[in-house]
């Protein structure tokens, strides 16, 4: 795993702490050259109504690992027409980036793999950084389809913390500062983000 790159892939709506903390983790555990956060642009599994502007989404992120280290984030989803998939950008990003990868997701997430686009080769493709979830126990990865996939969980607390529940709190008005950067935040109350049912406008 040593030298990898590894592809943080997710909705990121709003990016929070856990996001920051994982992918640091994945950083130090596994000693990758680097974490390169990759925004989904138009997410298969969401309707697009639900989800707040792909650059919104894509300016969080940069705001919250700026100053970090090893951490980057890519556009490639968000300038990609056409709905996300994971298979794609890996083997997009293969031929770009030159190095080896992995990828890094959720345990909760990696359970519904048979519901990504051709799940098998993405299984087989690189291997996957998981981070501990509550209530997924690891014996589920045991059994297929995951018995052709090189998995390696992160040694760290489980993950409690969704983006759902953090939109949940700003909607109603709530404090999220221990659970999201200042940078984020602020960039939430300048668009207005999360507390209107209509999203806020991109401004070039």
């Amino acid at each position: 795993m040593r030298g990898r790159v590894g592809i943080f892939g997710g909705t990121f709506s709003p990016p929070h702490r856990a996001h920051l903390r994982v992918a640091e983790e994945a950083l130090q555990q596994f000693a990758l050259s680097e974490v390169l956060f990759v925004p989904s642009g138009i997410p298969p599994h969401k309707a697009e109504n639900d989800v707040v502007d792909k650059e919104h989404r894509y300016q969080m992120v940069q705001r919250m690992i700026a100053g970090h280290a090893g951490l980057a984030v890519s556009r490639i989803e968000i300038d990609r027409a056409g709905p996300s998939y994971t298979i794609d950008t890996l083997r997009s990003l293969g031929t770009s980036l030159g190095k080896e990868m992995c990828f890094i997701v959720g345990a909760d997430l990696l359970l519904d793999i048979t519901t990504w686009r051709e799940p098998d080769a993405l299984l087989r493709s690189v291997p996957f950084v998981l981070a501990p979830r509550h209530g997924v126990a690891r014996v589920r990865f045991e059994e297929a389809p995951f018995r052709c996939a090189q998995l390696h969980f992160l040694d760290m607390e489980e993950v409690d913390l969704s983006s759902t529940w953090v939109r949940d709190r700003i909607a109603r008005g709530e404090a999220c500062a221990k659970w999201i950067t200042p940078a984020v935040s602020a960039y939430i109350t300048e668009h207005r983000l999360y507390r209107d049912k209509e999203r806020a406008a991109v401004h070039p």
